[in-house]
């Protein structure tokens, strides 16, 4: 007896479906319901207590020591510099990358591929390591700093602020924006460009007008494998920002280890979700209405 097409594709699906219900959905199912319960007496969560939103409400409000409840920003604050580091991050890696991307598709092949291995090669360390190491570039007696005090003067900082920061987390994800605008500009049309110089253009609108439309897909996939990670980043902030400099990340961590308040890090990881999701969807439907 031969299988309907629709318990095929059941039966192929299958595997899928179980294996992202068991690594996915259910731990994601897990931390949903924990940030709707309280903290236990000592650590860890109150597993008999009743659901109720407090810990979303502490995103905004903090008890007095009369009971009442007052407003706080201080998380949102830290969620908004999430939000600023990550997109000046992803417009670092777009304004590096972009150029970088297009002068690799005029390698040869030979060039391209070289080209490919030396920016994957960093991947090849732990991102750990890798912080360290501007840790000692960007230090106070770096060579960085030095550079950098000769030419703006002595009172330069770059360690242990958002500038370092910055500078980390471009470094970390810059390869997530090279790699899909290379992929892009290996596929582009370079008769269009000399049409554009045939009719009048300059080398800068030619650019602008004909190179960047046409590797906007690259910028925008470039940019969602940048912006995302940069939000939920704890790593770069903890060493290069030295706690000065605290991300969502950061305090989530803190809410998981040295606070143990799991369920107010359930809370922030949700909210912190949310929000990536959001920007998932916004990037989806402006993409379809522009195809439309």
């Amino acid at each position: 007896m031969t299988s309907s097409p629709a318990l095929r594709r059941a039966l192929l699906l299958a595997p899928s479906v179980i294996t992202i219900t068991l690594l996915i959905g259910i731990p994601l199912a897990i931390i949903i319901w924990v940030s709707f319960l309280l903290r236990g007496e000592n650590s860890g969560v109150n597993w008999h207590a009743a659901l109720n939103g407090s810990n979303y409400a502490k995103l905004f409000m903090e008890e007095d020591f009369d009971g009442t409840m007052i407003y706080n920003p201080g998380y949102a604050l830290i969620f908004l510099r999430s939000v600023l580091q990550a997109t000046v991050t992803t417009i670092i890696c777009v304004v590096l990358g972009l150029p970088v991307a297009l002068w690799m598709s005029g390698l040869s092949k030979t060039g391209r591929d070289v080209m490919v291995l030396l920016i994957t090669i960093p991947f090849w360390t732990n991102l750990l390591v890798r912080n360290y190491a501007w840790l000692i570039i960007l230090r106070q007696d770096g060579w960085a700093t030095a550079f950098a005090r000769h030419i703006f003067g002595p009172d330069v900082e770059l360690l242990y602020n958002d500038v370092a920061v910055a500078i980390g987390l471009a470094y970390s994800f810059l390869p997530f924006m090279i790699l899909p605008l290379y992929a892009v500009f290996e596929k582009f049309d370079w008769r269009l460009l000399e049409a554009a110089y045939d009719l009048g253009a300059n080398r800068r609108r030619a650019f602008f007008r004909v190179i960047v439309p046409m590797v906007k897909p690259g910028i925008v996939a470039g940019s969602m494998l940048v912006f995302i990670p940069c939000l939920g980043a704890f790593v770069t902030p903890a060493l290069l920002g030295g706690g000065k400099t605290l991300m969502m990340g950061n305090v989530i961590q803190l809410q998981f280890g040295a606070s143990r308040n799991w369920p107010f890090g359930a809370a922030l990881s949700v909210v912190l979700l949310a929000t990536m999701l959001i920007v998932l969807m916004l990037t989806a439907l402006v993409r379809n209405r522009r195809r439309a």
